[in-house]
């Protein structure tokens, strides 16, 4: 089942195409990755999903229904890349104030402050003031004020960012528990290495458009390039054969390109043929880093990979 579905989404700019035709499903309970370089359509998208701004052409369908967002905001929770807090209120009294307004009542709302502050670690905040706050410190408040409403939609645009490698931990495992308990989050950023540890899907929009979709198991492997780490215990003096050919030599490592129409197999019978001690081998797939600056740089041409298959 699909939370959220674009339908030929477009928003125009003056002369700008900031979306351009763009569509796409998030199923319910993934962890969905947002991601294109600066400029790319990303925030303009975020914008008209939270209703921010209105699509020129296009739908938004949000739980079966097309999207209003007077009334289905209460559905999202928005954390922006900016800091959105009123920098000489206390801790605890702005997040009792924003949670009241996404509806909860007084009681509810203390009760789910406290129960998120002593889970990330901010009990002996409540009265500091949110200009005293690190970068860091005031991600974490972001995250709670924006998960408090427990909405079904969550958009976190830059989580990380400033968070100490412990802090990014905790909100991590945070991400994980409500993706589990059947949260949709979708998640924006610039780091790939956080987006193949964390998301279960992945859409690659650059200059308004889609320009890859898939699950990022599938995708790595749309994009792989037959290469092999082989490690052994006695590298042969004279490597030749028609089944690879030697990328690079580190040692007793060996990356090894598989020519067309052969197999792994002929790889590893050509090493233990030739006396070789096989330690280790395996498949090298490319990071989505890789893949990210080989579709933006347009080689090969990025509309071969518009859909990956799922």
């Amino acid at each position: 089942m699909n939370i959220l579905e674009l339908h030929n989404l477009k928003k125009y700019f003056a002369t700008q195409k900031a979306v351009d035709d763009i569509s796409m499903s998030i199923p319910k309970g993934s962890i969905f990755g947002l991601l294109g370089p600066n400029g790319a359509g990303k925030t303009t998208l975020i914008r008209m999903i939270t209703g921010i701004f209105y699509p020129d052409a296009g739908d938004i369908i949000l739980k079966g229904k097309k999207f209003d967002p007077e009334n289905d905001a209460k559905y999202i929770g928005y954390m922006p890349e900016e800091r959105g807090l009123y920098k000489k209120m206390k801790i605890g009294e702005q997040a009792l104030y924003l949670a009241q307004l996404k509806g909860l009542s007084k009681h509810d709302a203390m009760h789910k402050i406290k129960e998120w502050f002593k889970r990330l670690e901010m009990e002996s905040w409540w009265n500091k003031k949110v200009e005293d706050l690190s970068k860091g410190m005031g991600q974490k408040l972001q995250f709670v004020i924006t998960v408090l409403h427990e909405p079904d939609l969550i958009i976190l645009d830059e989580p990380f960012s400033g968070l100490d490698p412990i802090n990014a931990n905790l909100i991590k495992d945070e991400i994980y528990r409500l993706a589990q308990n059947g949260t949709t989050i979708i998640f924006s950023t610039h780091r790939m290495e956080q987006v193949e540890e964390i998301c279960n899907n992945i859409v690659l929009v650059n200059k308004g458009q889609k320009i890859l979709d898939g699950t990022v198991q599938n995708v790595k492997q749309d994009f792989k390039e037959n290469l092999f780490s082989i490690q052994l215990e006695n590298t042969p003096a004279a490597i030749s054969s028609n089944a690879f050919d030697i990328v690079t030599v580190n040692k007793q490592e060996l990356i090894v390109k598989i020519n067309e129409g052969f197999k792994a197999n002929d790889v590893l019978g050509y090493f233990m043929n030739n006396g070789s001690n096989i330690v280790s081998f395996k498949e090298l797939l490319p990071s989505l880093n890789d893949i990210f600056i080989k579709l933006v740089e347009g080689t090969p041409t990025a509309r071969q990979f518009q859909k990956v298959t799922e």
